[in-house]
């Protein structure tokens, strides 16, 4: 019983897995983070970029 209770002491005090959990959690928020980013950005952008491809195509020659 002494080596079932002492395996199980070293289980609950064990704090390896801690660091890995921790990094994955900040990486999850980081990419969440990045997307909610991209996607607030992406409007704009879009409508930038279709103003000045309109602006370029009512100066163009007509063929």
């Amino acid at each position: 019983m002494h080596t079932l209770s002492t395996a199980l002491k070293q289980f609950v005090n064990d704090e390896g897995g801690v660091t890995a959990i921790e990094y994955g959690m900040i990486a999850a928020l980081i990419a969440s983070a990045l997307v909610v980013g991209v996607t607030a950005v992406s409007g704009g952008l879009t409508s930038a970029f279709n103003y000045i491809a309109g602006k370029m195509n009512v100066g163009a020659p007509p063929a």
